[in-house]
This record gives structure tokens, sequence and C-alpha cells, in this order.
């Protein structure tokens, strides 16, 4: 399967729109959240503006402000009855 440069866009941009959400949640600004995650402020601003970032620094975000479970279980193999997700909305709002 070969993912489409449009669909991939967007799927950058929701999880960028999605993190920011949280952080904005969290009442953390771009600076706070450079002091807990180690990622510099400008990046997070250019993750947030264009959904450009490396995976490990994605991950650092992740980690501080969801959580870094709901991320690995896309990974595992589910061996129960329950449907897998077939969105990235539905990964995000844990409809799975």
């Amino acid at each position: 399967m070969s993912i489409i440069f449009s669909a991939e866009v967007n799927l950058q941009n929701q999880l960028a729109q999605h993190l920011q959400r949280l952080r904005k949640q969290q009442k953390l600004s771009r600076q706070a959240l450079e002091r807990i995650s180690t990622v510099p402020a400008p990046t997070i601003k250019k993750f947030e503006t264009t959904g450009q970032i490396s995976l490990r620094q994605f991950l650092l975000l992740w980690e501080c402000l969801d959580n870094v479970d709901r991320l690995a279980m896309l990974l595992s193999q589910r061996h129960n009855s329950q449907p897998q997700p077939t969105t990235i909305e539905q990964v995000l709002a844990d409809e799975f």
C-alpha cells in the first residue's frame, strides 16, 4: 500500500493539531513544553504550523502531552474481537 502525499500531509497536520490542542488544554506555552520535552520551542511551532517534525521529537512531545501507550497499542496485534480503527480521528478520539 502506498501513501498518497496529500493524505500523508493531512495525517501529519491532524497529529500536529491534536498535540497543539492538548498543549493548550494543559495551559502549556511552547517554551514550557520545550522545558519538559527537550524539543526546542521553534521546532514545536514549526510542527504545529506545518506538521513537519522528526519521529524522535514527535514521540517526545506525545509522551509529554498524551498517553504514549495509545501509540504503542497501534503496533501490537490485538487478539480480541474489538474492531480496529479505520481513521486517525478514531485513534485520536480513542474510539477503539
